[in-house]
């Protein structure tokens, strides 16, 4: 895990880390939990079989409000934001003039507002972008809530128990509801592959509904080890190693996630920094692009490592890797340059 110098920050969680026995350590500059007593690997499995509970109150929670908020706001990312009906969540990227990912983020419509999940490590610079793009048009308000993960097949049925209509929601709906006796905002949405909910909830109520959470016997608490193991298991991108403001999302193997709108046969394409060269992209492809790796040893290959065709040359580089519990074996993903990007290329 990576780690920032100075005091690291407490989230409202943290005494109940300490209780629970968790090794902490320091990301994004918060005290965070790697892994409670009963080790990553359990619980890796026990989020595939279960429900997994995790802390990510580092994150942060930006609020825009204002009626200029919903325009403001797409011209600044690839993805349709005029078209996000109220009360669901789309996931999108900010952009540079160059096409690189500032930042890859979820924003949903609460009606009368947007709520954005932000990288941790981003969440600064993300509030600086958006007040000098939005400050005309709306009001940016950084939230002190916490924000709970509860991931894994069991987690909708643990959920119900508190609020039953979590039943009938989606995959990316987001709706506002009462969790015990505190107002959340709650969203059908996670990292880790499996089904699951991240629930924004205020500071004081945080360790009261995760205790709740954590009573139900399906529910296990899990740290940031195995958070990473699931997310890379299921191919997903950690800004900072995987995604940076030099990678475009073409290369990055998200072009699924530029809205049909945005695209040049759309309804509104371009507006967004960095258009002409994303566009150009998806019209002509890319030198590098993100692949997933498949190691022939038992040993994990990790961040940083080369790459090496079969003559001996450079054709890319590690961005994550570790040990993948779910497929008893290691599992990476990298960038190769498009020739070597095809499955099956040793």
């Amino acid at each position: 895990m990576s780690s920032m110098t100075g005091t690291p920050r407490r989230t409202p969680l943290h005494a109940l880390h300490e209780a629970l026995g968790a090794r902490l350590v320091t990301f994004a500059g918060y005290s965070l939990p790697l892994q409670y007593p009963s080790g990553i690997l359990k619980e890796h499995a026990h989020t595939r079989a279960q429900a997994g509970l995790f802390d990510v109150s580092h994150m942060g929670q930006i609020h825009l409000a204002g009626h200029g908020a919903q325009a403001t706001l797409e011209s600044l990312m690839p993805i349709d934001v005029l078209g996000l009906p109220p009360r669901r969540q789309r996931y999108g990227f900010f952009t540079n003039e160059a096409g690189g990912i500032l930042d890859d983020l979820m924003v949903a419509n609460f009606g009368d507002f947007f709520l954005l999940i932000v990288n941790a490590a981003r969440k600064a610079q993300d509030t600086a972008h958006l007040r000098e793009h939005l400050a005309s048009a709306c009001a940016v308000e950084v939230l002190d809530r916490a924000l709970l993960a509860l991931q894994g097949p069991a987690a909708a049925e643990v959920l119900s128990r508190l609020a039953p209509q979590v039943a009938s929601m989606a995959f990316m709906d987001a709706a506002p509801m009462k969790l015990l006796s505190s107002d959340c905002y709650v969203s059908r949405s996670g990292y880790t592959g499996e089904d699951g909910f991240e629930i924004s909830v205020a500071a004081a109520d945080a360790e009261a509904l995760a205790r709740a959470l954590l009573d139900e016997p399906e529910v296990a608490p899990v740290g940031l080890g195995a958070r990473d193991s699931l997310r890379l298991e299921a191919g997903l991108c950690l800004y900072g190693q995987d995604l940076d403001p030099t990678t475009s999302p073409v290369e990055a193997g998200l072009s699924w996630a530029l809205s049909k709108a945005r695209r040049v046969d759309g309804a509104r394409p371009g507006g967004y920094p960095g258009a002409a060269v994303i566009l150009g992209q998806l019209a002509t492809g890319v030198a590098r692009q993100r692949v997933a790796l498949l190691p022939q040893s038992r040993i994990p290959v990790r961040a940083g490592g080369e790459l090496l065709g079969k003559d001996g040359e450079r054709v890319g580089v590690v961005t994550s890797g570790s040990f993948g519990p779910t497929l008893g074996a290691p599992v990476a993903m990298g960038y190769v340059v498009s020739p070597c990007a095809r499955i099956g290329t040793e």
